[in-house]
């Protein structure tokens, strides 16, 4: 099959949008080469250059084209219109099953022929995040200016252009030739294939996988620190960055100065990454090391020593920044802040930080009790919270909000547990984030994202779709997190009321919020608490289908309690007598959904008197025992032993449905059975609604 090789050669691609746009050029290539059948079709992404490469037939074969018109009789000027519309005339239309249908062969089309066709309009519909015009002549745009096309297919060009109309494409046309790095090997080269092409750009100091360059990031990293007894700070993020930033990585260490070893670890390591993307090091105990790290793209002729010089240089004025503003800050007490929170807007609905602090203070002091934390320790990091927005050096580095509060606080001599709630009160940030534990850092966490929650609902900014501004569904999944890994027992609808109660008196009536006694449905907000535990449970490979089962009808909102419920259900479940219940239990609800349709429902309690044989008496006294002990279990939260006391109904339910027939042609005993099938179908509702049940 032959070989396709198209590069596209561009001024410097933003790092974030490499990726994205290898997978683009991917995605549109297997649509417009589908009649070609295109083989293991691969992306390269780098600095200056997106390209893919695929085997593919050497035809697209020929086939015959069938079109159908409109019905014979319609008036001419709709078959005037549809051979118009094709550039044909009435005499080759034919007549079948009732309509005018044109038929025509279509003739086989090489590859070269296909692809000179198709790949001018996949470039100039090429999707970037943001483009831009270069030039004159040519309304054609690109994420960069683009300078060369490469194309071949088995070593031959593709002979097409972006010329168009009068459109001059900026006179880019398909070629052979690529360029190596900019400053290493720069000029054009001529290429006749993939394996080619890589060779050659490895020979001119480009690697054109991101994958290399990322693991050459990485290990050479690694080495460099290793060698002297550091490791790395984990960060893939910038890895991926700067692989998207350099064409051939080299990596270097280089030594910060003592004088500014007694900033704050974050603090460096922000003002690192942030502004030169270096890498953060540490020593084996964990501390700050007096390194970094960083990635050339070039090979120094003097072994690095000028690059490394210069970029220490680099730092030591950036660090000295970062001195300014920790010595500056911390003239100011945080205490002495508060005043600036009322300048600042939370939201326009919503009022200033400093309201929302007042929300937050209240909310913390009301959860301490139920957390077992001290109420004035809650209160006072809450007040605290926000004070370090005021700053300087969270102007300078918003990723440092908490953290540098917390040192902060420390500074101006408040307890350790608030200053430890203030650094700890935005984790966890995302999945792989620890969750906080001390009682004071757990409420606050609570606090700011319950009001947080509550707030934007009632102000109208819920998510939607793919929209998620205020990031709520991030400060929900906080919240699941917080409460089940500090094993929490708390009513997420009292503590929703107790947020709204403090909400702007024109907000506490909002519609998505139905919380407070004048609106007695549980509202939008336990929902979408519910829907976001739902995901994180998917995430984990957890039957959330066990927790969409016993939520339904249930009002409980103690997360705890209604895992602990769902996972008793699982366990029940995944054994043979749950299996069977389950089914047994959906055969029931089926057939009273049938027989409802019909003269039901069948509600009533049944008749004992009434049963004639011994499956439906077995099956009846079996309900006497099972219901009481699955009520009694239930309410002392022993669900593991409720699901167990259900699991006994099924050798019963079995025998039922083994030897009765319900629908019994006496209209008495048919309808006392139903009675009886909807007696255990309601008791099996206490436990979970079993129609919520996969599989």
């Amino acid at each position: 099959m032959p070989e396709l090789l198209i590069e596209l050669f561009s001024e410097e691609i933003p790092a974030r949008m490499q990726q994205q746009a290898g997978e683009t050029l991917v995605r549109l290539l297997t649509e417009a080469l589908a009649p070609l059948k295109p083989e293991g079709l691969k992306a390269y992404t780098g600095p200056r250059r997106i390209a893919a490469s695929c085997t593919l037939d050497a035809m697209v074969p020929g086939r015959t084209l069938s079109e159908r018109g409109p019905r014979e009789g319609a008036p001419d000027k709709a078959l005037d219109g549809f051979t118009r519309k094709h550039g044909v005339s009435r005499e080759t239309l034919t007549l079948q099953n009732g309509f005018w249908v044109l038929e025509r062969e279509e003739p086989a089309l090489s590859a070269q022929d296909h692809l000179v066709a198709t790949l001018p309009d996949l470039l100039r519909r090429f999707p970037w995040p943001k483009s831009m015009r270069w030039g004159a002549g040519s309304s054609f745009t690109w994420v960069r200016p683009l300078r060369r096309i490469l194309c071949l297919l088995d070593g031959n060009v593709i002979p097409f252009t972006l010329a168009h109309g009068d459109d001059n494409g900026h006179n880019l046309q398909a070629g052979d030739q690529t360029e190596g790095h900019r400053f290493l090997a720069p000029g054009a080269v001529a290429v006749s294939g993939t394996a080619n092409w890589q060779e050659t750009l490895r020979s001119r100091f480009v690697m054109v996988n991101a994958a290399e360059r990322r693991t050459v990031i990485s290990k050479g990293l690694a080495e460099l620190a290793g060698s002297e007894g550091l490791s790395v700070v984990p960060d893939a993020g910038l890895v991926d960055e700067v692989a998207g930033l350099v064409e051939w990585p080299v990596p270097f260490l280089g030594r910060i100065d003592e004088q500014f070893m007694d900033l704050p670890a974050e603090v460096m390591q922000v003002s690192m990454r942030v502004n030169q993307r270096y890498f953060a090091l540490r020593n084996s105990d964990g501390t700050a090391a007096p390194r970094f790290a960083f990635v050339a793209n070039i090979v120094p002729t003097d072994g690095g020593a000028l690059v490394v010089a210069g970029n220490e240089r680099v730092l030591r004025a950036r660090f000295a920044d970062a001195r300014h503003f920790w010595d500056l800050d911390r003239k100011q007490t945080l205490h002495s802040r508060l005043v600036a929170l009322d300048n600042i807007t939370f939201h326009a609905k919503l009022g200033t930080q400093g309201e929302r602090t007042q929300r937050m203070m209240r909310l913390a002091g009301l959860i301490a009790p139920m957390v077992g934390a001290s109420k004035e320790d809650c209160e006072r990091a809450a007040l605290l919270s926000k004070t370090d927005l005021t700053t300087g050096m969270v102007g300078e580095f918003p990723e440092l909000q908490g953290v540098m509060g917390g040192y902060y606080a420390r500074h101006d001599g408040e307890t350790q547990a608030v200053s430890t709630a203030i650094s700890e009160q935005y984790m966890p940030r995302g999945p792989g984030d620890t969750v906080p534990t001390a009682p004071v850092s757990v409420v606050l966490g609570l606090a700011d994202r319950f009001d947080m929650l509550t707030a934007f609902f009632a102000a109208g900014e819920k998510p939607s779709g793919s929209g998620d501004p205020f990031g709520l569904r991030r400060a929900a999944l906080g919240i699941i997190r917080l409460i089940r890994e500090n094993t929490l027992r708390l009513d997420l609808v009292k503590l929703f009321t107790l947020a709204a109660e403090a909400l702007p008196e024109a907000l506490q009536n909002a519609p998505d919020l139905g919380l407070l006694p004048q609106f007695p449905d549980l509202g939008l907000l336990p929902q979408f608490i519910a829907e976001r535990l739902r995901v994180q449970l998917r995430s984990e490979g957890a039957r959330y289908d066990c927790l969409a089962a016993i939520s339904v009808g249930n009002t409980d909102t103690d997360i705890v309690r209604l895992l602990a419920r769902a996972q008793a259900l699982q366990d029940m479940l995944e054994t043979e007598d749950g299996k069977n219940l389950l089914a047994a239990t959906r055969r029931a609800a089926n057939i009273l959904r049938i027989e409802d349709k019909k003269d039901g429902p069948h509600e009533k309690t049944p008749d004992a008197s009434l049963y004639t044989q011994t499956e439906e008496r077995d099956l009846a006294s079996a309900l006497d025992h099972v219901e009481p002990a699955v009520e009694k279990a239930f309410a002392e939260e022993r669900f593991t032993d409720a699901m167990k006391e259900a699991a006994t109904l099924r050798a019963p339910l079995d025998k039922f449905f083994e030897a009765v027939t319900v629908n019994a042609p006496e209209p008495e005993l048919r309808l006392n059975r139903l009675h009886l099938l909807a007696r255990l179908v309601r008791m099996m509702r206490l436990i979970a609604d079993f129609t919520q049940i996969e599989g």
